[in-house]
């Protein structure tokens, strides 16, 4: 039997604000000891009211913007009702009936080599703003008390958004680039720094599938019970706990059984999703309006922000190809990596006064090339391998494009400028000096190099006749022994010049 996947992600991510949601205390997070801070407030004291944090509106209202949601006239707050450890009041603040934004869209390629759609457009049905709950820690057995769980009320009251896609999403890996380019989104515009590693980010995937016949039709009307997979914090867990689930839910057809809706967990060490508790509903949770906070009148802060939104990963991507002819992998990663895009815009900058503003097309896309790559591989390693950032190492743009333009002119070669690249990251210092300090460019005296080309024709007669009946690829052989012996100091194209008139001569 063949299935059409039917999935949706509903997406939590923390606001970066200075404090809480509904209370003047500190926005810390993981960060801060346990309980440090925290108020009557957050942790839910009877007679204890909420006070909005404006900045959180702002910051959400900003992330609908940049997911092309309509913003409307008011929104209002809603309790939402349920009892665990980690929700002190037995409700959370939340927005049901009138969110912050509806009716979105994302709009991303697949990367290259996935066997999926390359470009999708993800519905956004709603993103609207909560509070967190509190954060539980089970420990281990103390005695006679047996286990325990502790609750840190630090993280309680801190602004969410929850970002709800439609359930346009068909497989793993468009769930994965999804999150991906809306991490991308919500750096862009400051709303969050959305690590998922450090909880700023938080995702739940519910997933369904829909059996189709030998036309392409379903074989029912309206969807199965979808299975919610609570709590995913990386995108290797996402595509992971998808994948399984899919599995799961597709043998369980096979053996004519129907998955109940449910909510389930992930076991990342053992690689399944483990069922936790059946599925609730709306009703469930009992919504009605919070009375201790009023209607938001959204219409001015909307027209003031819609004139405000900074250039957006898509069309920063767009950008970078068609105004420095970089290749759509290289502009997804200068992009997805924060910092890359501004270094690169100011390189390329630097570059326009090397290549010149009449260069030509075939010009202007060797240097994205060679930029491209320099970039987001070499420069890229030697960051990880150091442990630092695009913005913490000392390369200056400047720097960077006349290394560049070193390459280009053939005064180092790939393997020498490796190794000028890295001590330009030591230094901070411009590349001229540094190659010139520790003799890495291609400036051997003509005299020296022919004198070694020579010497490797007389000492290599068989190469020297195979070059003689035609395989001029040889040829390549001599002139990598002489940058062996001259430790990359030679010029290839001289060097092979040299090698070939001398064995002319004979």
């Amino acid at each position: 039997m063949r299935y059409i996947t039917i999935i949706g992600l509903e997406v939590h991510v923390q606001l970066k604000t200075a404090s809480k949601m509904f209370c003047s205390c500190k926005n810390v997070g993981d960060d801060a000891p346990p309980n440090t801070a925290i108020c009557p407030v957050c942790t839910g004291q009877p007679g204890a009211l909420p006070a909005l944090n404006a900045k959180a509106i702002e910051l959400g209202m900003t992330a609908g913007l940049a997911l092309n949601c309509t913003i409307p006239d008011q929104s209002v707050f809603d309790r939402k009702n349920y009892f665990y450890p980690d929700l002190s009041k037995g409700y959370q603040i939340s927005q049901f009936h009138l969110p912050i934004a509806i009716n979105g869209r994302i709009d991303f390629d697949v990367p290259n080599g996935m066997p999926q759609r390359e470009h999708v457009v993800i519905g956004i049905t709603r993103a609207h703003l909560e509070e967190d709950a509190a954060k539980n820690f089970h420990a281990a057995s103390t005695g006679d008390d047996g286990h325990a769980t502790y609750v840190d009320y630090n993280r309680s009251s801190t602004p969410l958004l929850e970002i709800v896609s439609e359930p346009d999403i068909r497989s793993a890996q468009e769930a994965k680039a999804y999150l991906q380019e809306l991490r991308s989104i919500l750096r862009a515009v400051g709303a969050s720094d959305a690590e998922m590693e450090n909880g700023q980010m938080r995702c739940d995937a519910n997933v369904s599938l829909l059996p189709i016949g030998d036309d392409n039709l379903p074989l029912i009307q309206g969807l199965n019970p979808k299975v919610e997979i609570k709590n995913l914090n990386s995108f290797r867990a996402v595509e992971r706990a998808i994948t399984y689930e899919i599995q799961r839910q597709g043998e369980m057809y096979e053996a004519n059984e129907v998955p109940m809706g449910a909510t389930r967990g992930w076991d990342e060490d053992r690689g399944v999703t483990f069922e936790q508790r059946t599925k609730e509903t709306s009703a469930d949770y009992r919504y009605f309006p919070e009375p201790d906070l009023p209607p938001q009148d959204l219409r001015a802060m909307r027209e003031h922000l819609s004139t405000r939104l900074p250039e957006l990963p898509a069309e920063k991507r767009a950008r970078l190809m068609e105004e420095f002819l970089f290749s759509p992998s290289d502009a997804a990663f200068l992009v997805a990596n924060e910092g890359w895009s501004d270094y690169a815009d100011h390189v390329m900058g630097e570059l326009s006064e090397w290549i010149g503003g009449e260069s030509t097309e075939e010009k202007k896309k060797k240097y994205a090339k060679l930029a491209g790559g320099w970039l987001t591989t070499k420069l890229a390693g030697l960051l990880t391998e150091k442990n630092l950032t695009i913005t913490t190492q000392k390369i200056d743009p400047e720097n960077f494009a006349e290394f560049l333009h070193l390459l280009e002119a053939g005064e180092i070669n790939s393997s020498n400028a490796q190794k000028l690249l890295a001590l330009m990251l030591e230094k901070g210092t411009d590349p001229s000096h540094i190659m010139e300090e520790h003799n890495l460019g291609q400036n051997m005296p003509d005299a020296e190099l022919l004198e070694i080309a020579q010497r490797l024709v007389s000492q290599n007669p068989d190469q020297v006749a195979q070059v003689k009946a035609g395989k001029a690829g040889v040829l390549k052989w001599f002139v990598g022994g002489i940058m062996k012996a001259t430790e990359g100091r030679a010029n290839p194209a001289k060097a092979e010049d040299m090698v070939k008139t001398e064995i002319d001569k004979l």
